[in-house]
């Protein structure tokens, strides 16, 4: 987080005491813990009560702005050892209450706590148990909280939450931006990049390893590419073709394309391919956009070159090109 957004949390947690329920007779620890906040403006004075929970009576809330399925011990490892250490959770989650039988509150902010929480309890460390503090909001103010606990942290992908962005501009605003940046207090171009990252065509989102790996930038990147149908081909086919790599490397029969390479081909598969000079043999290709073939003429013998990441569209394109040019329609 940002100094702005420490200072916040400093204020509320700094003069927490903990102070046992006795009422718990089911043995959650229960800690009632006040801070007197200062209000600078009206001089009022704010009551935050913290209870300790069992993670497994707490859902994610379904527009929680962090993909829950993709957390893991491995990248949630630093947090895991923290409170272990520690012995406890040292700030709690923000969540609020609901009306369901099989769960008592959903997680507005805190899924990584929860899932530290949860595993350690998974794995021979039942004395833990889940700090939070329950709060009434309602769903834009949920959207407000969480965006501006997360904004900051580089473990959320750009791509996880320019869709939470997306959601949020047509359920909560009615589709107006401006609206938008004006209560999350950020600039429209900001907002719009984040919007625009969003509409990534699927199938540029699944040539990636995963979606924590896709950066704003690399919608700024493929924009122009995108925009004109000869090269949004060209990429589209592109990306199908590096898919279905990663298809093979989940599968455990290849390697996975990095992020860098997957962008690195994407781009350069949206480029005019330059002709090579009439001396190193005639380019036959698709479409002008698109990869080819060289043919070069030694005497009787005909020499054909091709890049090995063309795809099969791309080469029977430039075959036929060929074929078109020596023997006619």
């Amino acid at each position: 987080m940002t100094r702005k957004y420490d200072a916040i949390f400093d204020d509320v947690l700094s003069d927490l005491e903990a102070v046992p329920d006795a009422s718990d007779r089911a043995g959650a620890r229960f800690l009632k813990r006040t801070t007197a906040i200062s209000d600078r403006l009206a001089g009022e004075v704010e009551e935050k009560t913290l209870r300790w929970v069992d993670p497994a009576r707490c859902r994610m809330w379904e527009r929680h702005n962090r993909d829950y399925a993709l957390l893991t011990e491995d990248n949630c490892r630093d947090l895991i050892d923290g409170i272990r250490s520690q012995g406890q959770q040292e700030f709690p989650a923000i969540v609020r209450p609901v009306d369901d039988e099989d769960y008592d509150f959903e997680v507005i902010c805190g899924a990584r706590r929860h899932f530290a929480v949860s595993w350690l309890r998974n794995n021979n460390y039942t004395q833990f148990k889940y700090l939070v503090e329950a709060r009434q909001l309602s769903d834009e103010e949920a959207f407000r909280l969480a965006d501006i606990e997360n904004r900051d942290r580089e473990d959320i992908s750009d791509y996880e939450r320019a869709l939470d962005y997306a959601d949020a501009v047509a359920r909560y605003y009615g589709g107006k931006q401006k609206a938008m940046a004006e209560r999350l207090e950020v600039s429209q171009p900001w907002l719009s990049r984040y919007l625009q990252l969003a509409k990534l065509p699927q199938a540029i989102v699944d040539a990636f390893p995963n979606i924590r790996e896709i950066r704003e930038r690399n919608a700024r990147e493929l924009k122009p590419l995108l925009s004109q149908p000869d090269t949004s081909r060209a990429v589209l086919e592109e990306a199908g073709a590096i898919r279905r790599e990663q298809e093979r490397a989940r599968a455990g029969r290849g390697s996975f394309v990095d992020a860098a390479n997957v962008m690195r081909r994407l781009t350069r598969a949206g480029k005019p391919v330059q002709p090579k000079p009439e001396t190193e043999g005639k380019v036959y290709r698709r479409s002008t956009h698109d990869k080819g073939i060289a043919v070069v003429q030694k005497g009787r013998k005909v020499r054909i070159e091709f890049e090995a990441g063309m795809t099969k569209a791309q080469l029977k394109g430039a075959f036929d090109a060929y074929l078109n040019a020596e023997f006619g329609d």
